[in-house]
């Protein structure tokens, strides 16, 4: 293969989860109920938040944050799935691709960075009750949200930028069902070696900090519950951390079974196919994961909805008699 020149490059080839003409009706569905359920469903949690004043606390603005990430996360790669599937066409423009990745790799990452805030947000919670409110306040909240999307950003303007200097062969097919970055960077001709390298360098970084920042404050809060005496107060604080340590083991379990696959079988479409669980079944169960587990929100999506049904206008029917 030659080399392409970069500045002619006009698009990429998305080759999806398969190429079986069959298939194509039962993956459209299947991904289309997915992403209506995510978008619903985070909508409902961001909803519930905002609507009920008894929610405006650090956790639940940690939560409807989420939300709205988990939102963009699917959108970034869904929808252009969902044309794919539907014209028959598997072409992604260049700039496209490009886009694509970066707001790939602007959610995932803030994803992960929310996850860690939230973490610590428990760990005070639990472990310094009666100092919670003064450390949690609202100044400090959006201080961490505000800085999670700064690294978050800047971390997808380097990946993109580095990815525009590369010079592309003229096989320009990704097996994928979006743009992801290590296979947009297999398929250059020019040297990747300063590419694989931060791009390791910031995964095991920013990646791995924040796993580290998840275990120790989980550490810290399995301490906090094993020193206390009463059975009913572990309990409680094991149940205010639950929903969120369900999130957690769901993000990092199906990322690190996406890497695990490709590494033992060395296949991209068996790395394309696990992908699938963090890129849209992780974000389609969080919301139920937190309305299941907490009785604030299920109450909160309770009153909502029977005031739905309260308002909903009532069509009366005059029967005509002769």
């Amino acid at each position: 293969m030659e080399p392409g020149n970069g500045t002619q490059i006009a698009e990429f080839l998305l080759l999806g989860l398969s190429e079986e003409l069959e298939l194509q009706p039962l993956l459209f569905g299947l991904f289309l109920s997915m992403y209506l359920i995510t978008v619903l469903g985070n909508l409902l949690m961001i909803l519930a938040v905002s609507s009920d004043p008894h929610l405006h606390t650090p956790m639940y603005f940690f939560l409807s944050n989420l939300s709205f990430v988990d939102i963009c996360f699917t959108s970034t790669t869904v929808p252009k799935m969902l044309m794919n599937i539907q014209t028959q066409s598997k072409v992604i423009s260049y700039e496209g691709c490009i886009t694509q990745m970066y707001f790939f790799l602007l959610f995932g990452l803030l994803d992960d960075f929310l996850l860690t805030v939230m973490a610590y947000d428990r760990f005070v919670a639990i472990c310094h009750p009666l100092h919670y409110t003064s450390i949690m306040n609202p100044w400090l909240c959006r201080l961490l949200v505000l800085v999670s999307w700064i690294i978050s950003v800047l971390n997808s303007l380097l990946h993109s930028l580095m990815v525009l200097r590369l010079a592309f062969c003229t096989d320009l097919e990704i097996p994928h069902f979006f743009c992801e970055l290590n296979q947009v960077i297999q398929l250059a001709c020019s040297d990747t070696f300063v590419n694989n390298l931060v791009m390791y360098f910031v995964t095991v970084l920013l990646g791995g900090g924040s796993l580290a920042g998840i275990l120790y404050s989980y550490a810290k809060i399995v301490f906090c519950i094993c020193t206390m005496s009463s059975t009913q107060g572990k309990y409680k604080a094991f149940s205010t951390c639950a929903a969120h340590l369900s999130v957690v083991s769901l993000f990092y379990s199906t990322m690190l079974g996406v890497y695990l696959s490709s590494a033992v079988t060395h296949s991209s479409q068996s790395s394309a196919t696990a992908s699938v669980m963090y890129a849209m079944v992780t974000p389609m169960l969080n919301p139920f994961i937190y309305s299941l587990r907490n009785k604030d929100i299920k109450q909160v999506l309770k009153v909502f909805f029977v005031n739905i049904t309260i308002k909903r206008p009532i069509v009366l029917t005059l029967r005509k008699y002769p």
